[in-house]
């Protein structure tokens, strides 16, 4: 990590001034002191090498570069809780009174924000997490570890009921370097299932949807690299050791980056649903029923 960005603290105290309009009453609220506050805005400011705030008997209010860093700074704190809350869940602390088994894409990229608003309703619940493809996912359920499972598959397993709590699209992508990113015309599904692709393994949500849409166009060829996550087909794929198949939740960045380019594949459709399920007959309650409202609402 660069020594030229603060730490978590000091931009919790940017953003309460931000929100404040006080240095004063920002310090109340984190429980420091108005000088240790100045003197935190000052050193950084002297470690970004610019104002933030400007300081006057009516107040405290941002600079031009002060509003920037702090909607930069947002960013940075809400992936801070987010990482917090699912590190905690992953700890698995044995009063847990709610036990989530999830896909790799939806743990990644989904459950984090859904475990902050879950902490926020529901302060005193304690959450343990699992982790696996969807098919490790199912046998959790299954075997009474997990009582509520989210999965990124084609449909509902055998012996488990379901609700759709998103969608998601795969895309075809390559490293800027790969010829495909020169390609004019998009890609034939042919040609995409005869290639040898950096894929996750069989039994994960990804490779199912993957499977069922080239199964018409010849079935897909011998993987170049199979992986057990999305982040090592991603990061496989950046180095340009070839062309993978990602769920668009993973490479926004990478795509406004540049670090990979997506690839249009004609009359082909890789979406999915994002399904939370439960083992048949036993509907959520409790936590469990709680975490469910919140993925459906947006929360």
């Amino acid at each position: 990590m660069s020594h030229r960005v603060p730490d978590l603290g000091a931009l919790e105290l940017l953003l309460a001034v931000a929100r404040l309009g006080s240095l004063g009453r920002a310090a109340r609220e984190l429980g420091i002191t108005q000088p240790a506050a100045s003197g935190r805005v000052r050193a950084m400011e002297r470690l970004l090498g610019v104002a933030l705030v400007e300081r006057s008997p009516r107040g405290s209010r941002l600079t031009d570069a002060g509003v920037l860093v702090t909607d930069w700074a947002r960013k940075v704190v809400e992936a801070a809780e987010a990482l917090d809350a699912g590190a905690q869940a992953l700890r698995g602390r044995r009063d847990s009174r709610l036990r989530v088994a999830a896909s790799m894409t939806i743990a990644e990229y989904l459950l984090p924000g859904w475990l902050i608003a879950l902490r926020t309703e529901r302060p005193g619940t304690a959450v343990s997490l699992s982790t696996g493809n969807s098919a490790a996912v199912a046998e959790r359920l299954f075997a009474g570890e997990a009582d509520l499972g989210f999965v990124e598959g084609l449909d509902v397993p055998a012996g488990l009921d379901g609700a759709v709590v998103g969608r998601d699209r795969l895309v075809v992508v390559t490293a800027p370097g790969h010829p495909w990113a020169r390609r004019r015309a998009p890609l034939d599904p042919a040609e995409l299932a005869a290639t040898p692709l950096i894929l996750r393994e069989r039994g994960s949500g990804t490779r199912q949807v993957l499977d069922a849409a080239l199964a018409t166009h010849g079935g897909l060829a011998e993987p170049l690299l199979e992986l057990a996550s999305t982040t090592a087909a991603k990061a496989a794929a950046v180095s340009g050791a070839g062309p993978s198949v990602l769920s668009e939740l993973a490479i926004g960045e990478e795509l406004a980056a540049r670090r990979l380019v997506e690839i249009p594949v004609r009359d082909l459709t890789l979406t999915r649903a994002l399904r939370a399920v439960w083992s048949t007959g036993h509907r959520p309650t409790g936590p469990a029923r709680e975490l469910l409202g919140l993925t459906r609402s947006g929360g």
